[in-house]
């Protein structure tokens, strides 16, 4: 247990202070979460309002940078969707294999 708080305390505390600039700031979630039960043509709308927002983004790095450290399983987080950040994932690890 003693082991586990001690890689917990190891582990780098995120800064938040890039929300605060965020384009998203004052949204509903509801658009970059999405709710219950919804369907594929209300996702793929949603999802481009999304979007949207994030494409005027001024920390949108920043955003999904966060995401895909996380790993965020949900929602859209700098412009990409749960399946896109799991491809940019892979993509960055491999480049960092590579390097």
């Amino acid at each position: 247990m003693s082991q586990v708080r001690r890689q917990a305390a190891l582990r780098p505390r995120p800064s938040w202070g890039w929300q605060d600039a965020a384009a998203c700031r004052g949204e509903d979630l509801v658009l970059f979460f999405g709710p219950d039960g919804e369907r594929q043509p209300e996702r793929e709308i949603r999802e481009r309002k999304a979007k949207e927002i994030c494409g005027q983004c001024p920390v949108r790095n920043e955003c999904l940078d966060y995401a895909i450290s996380r790993p965020e399983k949900y929602g859209t987080w700098g412009g990409l969707n749960e399946d896109e950040r799991a491809s940019e994932r892979r993509r960055r690890m491999r480049r960092a294999n590579a390097a």
